[in-house]
């Protein structure tokens, strides 16, 4: 068996021991902190380490409030 003969029969096996081990609640946590560190790992790669976040507050900053004009 080589890894081109790695189907879907294969997959849903490995689905099914993963659920089995964590359970959904559990699984869904891990996806959810996964998300967060390949977006972490992305912005630190393009060097956006909160400079966005910097960028807009500085507009909300200097702009006047809405109910004054």
């Amino acid at each position: 068996m080589s890894l081109r003969d790695f189907g879907l029969p294969e997959l849903l096996l490995i689905l099914l021991i993963v659920v089995l081990l964590f359970g959904p609640g559990r699984i869904g946590k891990l996806a959810g902190e996964l998300g967060k560190g390949i977006r972490s790992f992305r912005d630190g790669i393009t060097g956006k380490d909160g400079e966005d976040k910097g960028e807009k507050d500085q507009a909300e900053a200097s702009a006047p409030p809405e109910g004054e004009k």
